[in-house]
């Protein structure tokens, strides 16, 4: 009886051992899925960002700087790139056009005393503003060659405004010379960039105000511009006025010349006609002196007494009439008829006057 029931123990033990063993055997092989499927999900987890993350997108207005090992090299062209996972990594710059102010503050257009306001060549004081443009043309340069190379630019900036609004006059910063003064700011801007070598370069600088920095002093400035405006319009005036009676007055000075010409042929004329006449009168005085006085005396008569007849006695019982007829062949009493230039005709009239 009690092997029977040492028998019966032993069956049972073995049936519950069985029982405990087989939750055993299934709970190890749960505990070894459950490791696989971690480790694959770990693997995935590294896995997957490791392979997205070896592209990379440039777009249009963008640069990057590859750094492999901590040596960095420009990438330039846009699209698609890769790279290394673990090993290169990737810096984007923006290279589009970027800007700041000079003088005031462009969030709400405030005056900044400290940049704006300097003194000119003629120890005036003025305020001027500015607006500095500019891009990032090196990449590296801009990454690794300097901390904070807008700072930098913005000194230059500062410094290079002050030194060439310092080399001229307060009127030309105010007027005529805002294009120059641009141009030599610019010029001197862009020389300081190529020393420092800081990946920017300047895209454009405008002076955007220039004013005196009182009422006072404005007000007169206004004046002195209005002043030159005025000046301005009448020269412009002027010049339409000359433009207008500039030819009239060359032609009547031509008119005057002309006139003058005429003149002096005709007083010529007249001159060669009475140096001919006296020419004649003296040639005829040579043949005969006596007669020709006469005759003289006689047309002078004439002239002194006009339009009366004139009776001459010379005690020989010869009367003479005047007028008489004169050297130039005009009668006094015909003056219209032609002129008889002959003086010997005139001398022989003469003589046969007397001998009768």
């Amino acid at each position: 009886m009690e092997e029977q029931n040492q028998n019966w123990k032993d069956v049972i033990y073995e049936q519950v051992s069985e029982k405990e063993n087989k939750p055993k055997k299934n709970k190890s092989k749960k505990m070894k899925h459950m490791k696989l499927v971690v480790g694959a999900a770990i693997a995935a987890g590294v896995l997957v960002p490791a392979v997205f993350g070896s592209f990379y997108q440039i777009q249009e207005q963008e640069q990057a700087v590859l750094v492999t090992f901590g040596k960095p090299k420009a990438v330039t062209e846009t699209g698609l790139h890769f790279k290394l996972p673990f090993i290169q990594e990737v810096r984007k710059v923006n290279t589009t056009i970027q800007g700041f102010p000079v003088g005031y503050t462009e969030e709400n257009n405030e005056m900044v005393e400290a940049e704006s306001i300097m003194i000119t060549s003629d120890y005036n004081f003025i305020d001027v503003d500015f607006f500095v443009e500019y891009r990032i043309s090196d990449p590296v340069a801009y990454l690794y060659g300097s901390r904070e190379p807008e700072q930098i630019l913005r000194n230059i900036s500062q410094s290079c405004i002050r030194n060439v609004i310092g080399s001229y006059v307060v009127d030309d910063v105010l007027t005529t010379g805002k294009s120059e003064i641009q141009a030599k700011i610019k010029e001197m801007i862009m020389a300081q960039l190529e020393q420092q070598e800081i990946g920017l370069m300047l895209t454009n600088i405008t002076m955007q105000d220039s004013e005196p920095p009182t009422t006072e002093v404005m007000e007169a400035f206004k004046k002195v511009e209005t002043a030159k405006q005025g000046k301005e319009t009448t020269l412009n005036n002027a010049e339409k006025y000359r433009s207008e009676k500039l030819p009239e007055a060359e032609a009547e000075a031509d008119q005057i010349i002309k006139n003058a010409e005429a003149a002096k042929q005709t007083r010529i004329n007249e001159a060669e006609g009475q140096v001919a006449r006296f020419n004649a009168m003296y040639e005829e005085y040579r043949k005969n002196p006596e007669i020709t006085k006469k005759r003289m005396f006689y047309e002078t008569m004439e002239d002194v007494l006009p339009g009366m007849k004139i009776v001459i006695d010379n005690g020989d019982g010869v009367q003479k009439v005047l007028p008489l007829d004169s050297f130039t062949g005009n009668s006094s009493e015909n003056p219209a008829e032609t002129l008889n230039t002959d003086p010997a005709q005139d001398t022989q009239d003469l003589n046969d006057s007397e001998n009768e």
